[in-house]
């Protein structure tokens, strides 16, 4: 059932886990069937390196399993991801990862700001990557927690818990988490050059203006 689904779920799950983005069988990846509206989830406690699109569970919308095939449980943090997809119709992957910068920052239940430009291919419509409410991992309370964020954001910091990051794809999520986990590094060390001195970030308005450049003459029918 959805095998090339749970591939796919197993190859960006194995991929965050060679990257640093999240270890020790940290961190959960899930795509929803657009057709069906089921999710094939990432198993608990495994380890991704031994992980093959056989142990990947399916889930319908109400939690309840519906295929899994080596008998594993899905990740004990299947209600947040479940909520994600019914907050936002749009949002058929998400990525919940672990890196070392961005969790600290969520720790501090610090937002990062616009301090480069590259933020604007997030979603954060308010100009700053924002902070979930800690919830207890794998309770409603940790599930509602990410609504609000996503409503203003493509990723979130999760606080003293790590980053969310969903699209409508499971290779662009997993960028997005990249993406977090970069911009959170580069904060820290403008935040340890200027001594704690907050740098300049870029304004709302500025990030909503960028369009590819019109002086570039494309191929006819060329979009992309």
């Amino acid at each position: 059932m959805l095998e090339e689904l749970k591939q796919q779920v197993v190859t960006y799950a194995l991929t965050a886990d060679r990257s640093g983005l999240c270890k020790h069988r940290s961190g959960n990846f899930s795509v929803r069937d657009e057709e069906t509206g089921l999710v094939c989830i990432t198993p608990t406690g495994m380890d991704r390196e031994e992980l093959t699109y056989h142990d990947i569970i399916v889930m319908d919308m109400d939690a309840k399993v519906v295929e899994a095939e080596t008998g594993h449980r899905p990740t004990s943090e299947s209600l947040m991801h479940l909520m994600a997809y019914k907050a936002r119709s749009d949002v058929h992957a998400v990525a919940h990862t672990h890196s070392k910068f961005a969790t600290s920052f969520s720790i501090l239940k610090k937002p990062i700001p616009a301090i480069v430009y590259e933020i604007a291919n997030l979603g954060c419509k308010e100009g700053y990557i924002p902070v979930a409410a800690y919830g207890r991992p794998g309770t409603p309370a940790l599930a509602e927690s990410i609504v609000e964020p996503l409503s203003i954001s493509d990723v979130a910091l999760m606080e003293s818990h790590g980053v969310i990051a969903v699209d409508a794809d499971l290779k662009e999520a997993l960028l997005k988490a990249s993406y977090v986990e970069e911009l959170a590094e580069v904060y820290y060390r403008t935040l340890t050059v200027l001594g704690g001195k907050e740098p300049h970030a870029l304004e709302n308005a500025e990030l909503q203006k960028w369009a590819y450049p019109k002086e570039i003459q494309l191929l006819p029918g060329e979009t992309k």
